[in-house]
């Protein structure tokens, strides 16, 4: 059932995280009312890469993705940056103010065609927001744990690794998260600018033995793609891009050069939406609406459309 009527949340906290970004605590304030199987937002029923539509009032709507679903008490999380009108007026809110949210929409990354698959992910900026409860999901069961003796003799598991790309030390966001999985599998960092690593293998150290070593060089992630792709056990057959278009496009078409398929490629498009119901077109891509048909597609999709 379609409906533009949002539902009342509340902001319930907020952390400051990168430049002019924040990660939000929500929380649903008619959860029992959400749970009607008549409702038309069905918050139970999230998939990592889905968006909602936060309604900040008097002032407009926005899409932002979840960083984490919903749990049983309505409360999920979403990461922010500062950038329009709507974020600029959310950013000045105080805890405890009422908002409005509509969700979950779109297609999120289709799991059947990743879990059990060697997979890379390639993010940038934040960028990497709406991968977050995808990694979450698939590091559960990440053979990529120090502590596994079976993970680099299991043929079977699957092995992850993240490149993920920032302008500087300074615009790296989402560090809770990365800090979590790093714990768990390869992550290579990269900087356009940076004074502080003069190594290509410089980054942090783990501060236990339980944690895995993450790199960080200057440059692209397109310049540390072919030293990521060499680090897996068995080749790719996944990967996973959201950032920049410009990137996203020159990392797909790197990947089918080397052999990858193309419908093996999924990429997040961050198109304007304004009503995620496929009503106003302004998401609008040859015949596809972003919101309804994305925001994840193949690059043979993409390719298809361009095509056409």
């Amino acid at each position: 059932m379609l409906s533009h009527i949002p539902d009342c949340i509340e902001l319930v906290d907020y952390i400051d995280d990168g430049e002019q970004a924040r990660h939000y605590l929500f929380r649903l304030l008619n959860l029992a009312q959400s749970k009607n199987k008549n409702h038309p937002h069905d918050w139970q029923q999230v998939q990592p890469g889905q968006f909602f539509m936060l309604n900040v009032p008097s002032i407009g709507e926005a899409p932002f993705t979840f960083t984490e679903p919903p749990n049983e008490r309505g409360e999920f999380k979403a990461f922010i940056r500062q950038m329009g009108q709507v974020t600029s007026t959310l950013f000045s809110m105080q805890r405890g103010a009422i908002l409005g949210a509509r969700g979950p929409f779109g297609r999120g990354w289709p799991l059947d065609k990743i879990v059990n698959h060697n997979t890379l992910i390639i993010a940038g900026g934040c960028g990497l927001a709406p991968l977050v409860t995808l990694i979450d999901k698939l590091t559960n069961n990440s053979p990529d744990k120090p502590t596994d003796k079976l993970a680099n003799k299991a043929k079977n598991k699957q092995q992850l690794i993240l490149i993920y790309g920032a302008r500087n030390k300074a615009a790296q966001m989402l560090t809770p998260e990365r800090a979590r999985w790093q714990k768990q599998i390869k992550i290579f960092n990269t900087l356009d600018a940076t004074d502080e690593y003069t190594s290509t293998n410089a980054n942090t150290r783990a501060n236990n033995s339980n944690e895995l070593r993450a790199t960080t060089v200057q440059g692209s992630p397109l310049m540390i793609l072919p030293t990521a792709l060499s680090t897996f056990t068995r080749p790719p057959t996944t990967a996973l891009l959201c950032g920049p278009e410009l990137m996203m496009s020159s990392a797909a078409t790197y990947l089918t050069e080397q052999g990858m398929a193309s419908d093996a490629i999924f990429l997040a498009l961050e198109r304007r939406m304004h009503c995620a119901l496929g009503l106003c077109g302004h998401c609008y891509i040859k015949h596809q609406y972003v919101c309804k048909s994305g925001p994840t597609f193949s690059w043979h999709a993409l390719q298809q459309l361009k095509a056409h």
